[in-house]
């Protein structure tokens, strides 16, 4: 055999060997290798987990955990796994699925009409990875609370509800740290400027606003709300706000899980600093998580001398204000008598 047919056999043998494990590299890298038949899923990778752990979160998804593993060795993956909210989606081949969970996906954390912060905190546990427990940890922080002019009873107030966009992984600490920011941002000169032209601070402005949004729905009915309550206690009167009532009730009894529609004397009895029948101004903290809308509302509220409201019976979630005791008296009665008939009905 001639030289020149040894270089040709030892050539198409090298193109062979290549050819095969060009061949494999392309099964192992851009061959499609999921097993699902949504278009998308999601996977979450807790903080400091390691390959096998991702490798076992994973394996539902794949077809083949072996081009997996060998991939993201070649690419470095199994020794800089990263924490986060991953989307792989249907037909995804294997260096797609690596690279896409190098890629955290941000969640948009939503949260609104929660009652306490233990409410707050399980709500946000369930969509990012710190648990109820840290978050609560977290703003109950005394070295926070002081610093930023807060109490354990207040720092509910710090709450704006909205939707933000977080990465799943965020620490208790970070979640808070932004929320505060958003909470100073909030609170421009502006607003500052009409708390204090009210003698309130915004502390006190927001649990004002926590019993006006749970006094009333209607959006267009709070700045009347919030002034009756500003005109009590501009002239020393008890707030007497029901809402506070049935906080401080299920506060004492232990059970936020029970649902009262009704306020009766023995709840108007017990004793809570958040009872503001008993207690004259402001509960210590808020009684519900205020809304944006119930903030501004008290920041502006109508002008009008009336002291006293109840219910109405022909507008159906709004309320008959009055000026003098008599008048409020003939609108309760009214308001009594619908009320007993709608019960005695059932």
């Amino acid at each position: 055999m001639n030289f020149k047919k040894i270089i040709l056999y030892i050539s198409l043998v090298i193109l062979l060997v290549v050819a095969y494990f060009g061949f494999k590299v392309y099964q192992i890298v851009f061959t499609p290798n999921t097993s699902f038949s949504e278009e998308k899923v999601t996977v979450f990778v807790p903080t400091n987990a390691n390959f096998e752990e991702v490798k076992a979160i994973v394996s539902p998804y794949l077809k083949d955990m072996d081009k997996f593993e060998t991939l993201a060795n070649r690419r470095g993956y199994s020794t800089e796994v990263k924490a986060g909210k991953f989307e792989l989606t249907k037909n995804m081949n294997t260096n797609s699925i690596v690279s896409a969970l190098r890629r955290s996906v941000p969640v948009r954390v939503t949260f609104n009409n929660q009652e306490r912060l233990e409410n707050f905190a399980g709500r946000i546990s369930s969509q990012i990875e710190a648990d109820s427990i840290q978050l609560l940890q977290a703003f109950k922080n005394p070295k926070f609370l002081e610093e930023n002019g807060f109490t354990e009873e207040t720092v509910f107030t710090l709450l704006l509800p909205n939707t933000f966009e977080f990465y799943w992984d965020t620490s208790a600490e970070k979640f808070r740290n932004q929320m505060a920011k958003e909470y100073f941002r909030f609170w421009n000169d502006e607003r500052k400027a009409k708390a204090e032209k009210l003698g309130l601070t915004p502390i006190e402005v927001s649990i004002l606003a926590s019993i006006v949004h749970k006094e009333t729905a209607k959006v267009e009915e709070r700045p009347r709300v919030a002034k009756v309550y500003l005109n009590r206690m501009n002239i020393g009167m008890p707030l007497q706000a029901d809402p506070t009532v049935i906080y401080a009730y299920k506060l004492v009894a232990n059970d936020f899980n029970q649902v009262i529609k009704r306020v009766y004397y023995k709840h108007l009895e017990v004793e809570s600093p958040y009872n503001t029948y008993r207690n004259a101004g402001l509960p210590p903290g808020p009684i519900f998580m205020a809304d944006v809308n119930a903030i501004d509302a008290v920041l502006n509220p109508e002008q009008h001398d009336f002291i006293y409201f109840c219910a109405s019976v022909e507008r159906f979630g709004y309320h008959e204000f009055a000026t003098t005791l008599e008048q409020h008296n003939v609108n309760a009665r009214k308001y009594a008598a619908w009320l007993n008939a709608q019960t005695s009905g059932n």
